[in-house]
């Protein structure tokens, strides 16, 4: 694949990232009522959100820094929480919430966590 596709694809993971990351919190202030249900479990809405921010981010930001991506997002979803606990936005803040979007976070980045230790122990065995 040559440079230009690259950086379209790119550009198309960093569109798509902004867009989930803008209705993950939209999402997540809207009143109850109106926000959109996609599992009966409110932790396997906020896991599939976080997950799906995180391979997204992975892909429109390749030189990041997977921890810096990995503390961005889960500051982000404290920040959501924060939100949720100010009476004028109507929702429940709930640590588990937040909990349930760390922990999908890391579960997006252990493959290639372990991929790259994997390579690690490799080169330090030789």
């Amino acid at each position: 694949m040559n440079r230009a596709n690259l950086q379209i694809l790119m550009r198309l993971a960093q569109l798509a990232f902004c867009a989930a990351f803008v209705f993950t919190f939209v999402a997540a202030v809207m009143p109850p009522r109106q926000a959109p249900k996609l599992f009966p479990w409110d932790k396997a809405e906020h896991f599939a959100a976080f997950y799906t921010l995180t391979l997204l981010a992975m892909a429109a930001f390749p030189r990041r820094n997977l921890i810096t991506i990995a503390v961005l997002l889960s500051g982000f979803g404290g920040l959501i929480e924060l939100v949720q606990a100010l009476p004028i936005v109507n929702r429940d803040c709930d640590w588990h919430d937040w909990a349930a979007d760390t922990i999908a976070i890391f579960a997006a980045l252990a493959p290639l966590i372990a991929a790259h230790w994997r390579v690690l122990f490799q080169r330090n065995a030789r």
